[in-house]
């Protein structure tokens, strides 16, 4: 039996006393919804759009679209711009709508191994701003506080939106019914980061995995460049067919898109951190040569470090990655030959994941391959010599050095790209 209303811990909002609710852990959406508000709200993302060409993009009829459109302004999701409506139209189906883009924010978490971020994002998907702290490793219940209460914390300062959803991306096996994470970096072991965030900022919560959430991304948010004031018109990958997502910083995974949803497997995602590489590298596993310990970047730097390409220390502060990729841009041989080396093998091991799987499209991303360009080049050559399978779509990820920001973007945004309607009914 429920316990009495007045037993229940409160909360105040505007001088009136309410019961506090628990908020829901609400597995996220990570596909392209037919949902036909979902599919008009997708129009709105790059810009003002208007309903013929919403019905267009779309494939519904001008009935439909202007009955979303209706729905959707009265949840305050868009907004119309009578100032964009064409000399001489006549009637209100010639004004464009677009995205209310300043009245509400969702906040995205991804809490990697070393740093954990927090970002603030509209309802386009852009990032308003952000703040990294240390990812505590005291223990998860004083590690999955602090981060919760660093949120709160950041959250405050954004009182002039509404916060609608939190999102988090992570490591390690995600349960994204209940928001629990295992994280073996970590020394995580059923760590109830959607409950706990979700008590304390008081907003529904949707956790994923963080390769999952990636791979997300580029299937729905556009891509934004900082050199250009609006976001690129089309959505980087396809709908249809299939992409494999090929990430590598501290961490190495792979996720898989198939038909416009990202593949998520019942048992969690699979793991390519100890495919063999063929170098002398030990690894805590027992074996020599994993991946992850091979080509991850804090490996890298140590590795760095004991050849004496970078000094132990630098300052106050120990090295990183960024003074090995500084060496380099220097004019340090050692240190781009230790980069090629690493560039040549995720070539080779990517080749070797896309001959299993052989999708249509394959998308790197993670600072493995974005934190030093020059290296892109032997990644390049390395995987057109291993590959036994004809020329395919490979690139870099458009969102660059933010991949794990924009990951945590669209495990906050997926439930509301899928369904809007009810997700604005949940909030």
């Amino acid at each position: 039996m429920s316990a009495p209303i007045l037993d229940r811990p409160l909360s105040r909002t505007g001088g009136v006393v309410r019961p506090r609710v628990s908020r829901p852990v609400v597995p996220p959406e990570l596909r392209r919804s037919d949902n036909p508000a979902a599919a008009v709200l997708r129009t709105a993302a790059s810009g003002p759009v208007s309903r013929d060409n919403a019905a267009r993009a779309t494939g519904l009829s001008i009935a439909t679209v202007n009955r979303q459109v209706a729905a959707l302004l009265s949840a305050g999701l868009l907004r119309e711009r009578a100032d964009l409506t064409a000399a001489g139209a006549v009637g209100r189906p010639r004004v464009p709508f677009e995205i209310d883009h300043d009245a509400y924010l969702t906040l995205g978490i991804h809490i990697g191994a070393e740093a954990t971020k927090i970002v603030a994002a509209d309802l386009r998907g852009r990032i308003l701003g952000g703040l990294a702290i240390a990812t505590p490793q005291t223990g998860q219940e004083f590690a999955v506080t602090t981060v919760a209460r660093s949120a709160k914390a950041f959250l405050q300062r954004w009182h002039r939106r509404t916060p609608l959803w939190a999102g988090v991306a992570i490591g390690g096996r995600v349960d994204p019914q209940t928001g629990v994470v295992d994280h073996p970096k970590l020394e995580w072991k059923g760590a109830p980061i959607g409950q706990v965030l979700g008590d304390v900022l008081e907003l529904p919560v949707s956790v994923a995995p963080h390769v999952e959430a990636m791979a997300g991304s580029e299937l729905l948010l556009p891509t934004f460049d900082a050199r250009r004031p609006e976001p690129d018109t089309e959505l980087p990958a396809a709908q249809h067919g299939s992409s494999l997502y090929f990430y590598v910083r501290e961490t190495a995974g792979i996720a898989v898109t198939l038909d416009g949803r990202v593949h998520t497997p019942s048992n969690g995602p699979g793991s390519i951190a100890h495919l063999p590489t063929g170098s002398d590298v030990q690894c805590t596993c027992g074996r020599r040569g994993c991946l992850e310990v091979t080509v991850g970047d804090r490996a890298l730097q140590a590795r760095a470090v004991g050849r004496g390409i970078i000094p132990a220390h630098n300052g106050t502060a120990g090295t990183t990655i960024n003074d090995l990729y500084r060496a380099a841009e220097s004019g340090s041989e050692s240190a781009r030959e230790l980069l090629a080396e690493r560039a040549t093998m995720l070539g080779q091991t990517v080749a070797l994941v896309r001959d299993m799987l052989n999708p249509d499209r394959v998308v790197l991303g993670g600072q493995a391959f974005t934190g030093y360009r020059p290296a892109l080049g032997h990644v390049a050559r390395a995987f057109s010599q291993s590959t036994q399978l004809a020329a395919t779509d490979i690139r870099i990820s458009g969102f660059g050095g933010k991949v794990q920001e924009f990951a945590a973007v669209v495990t906050s945004l997926s439930v509301l790209y899928a369904d809007p309607l009810a997700a604005m009914r949940r909030v």
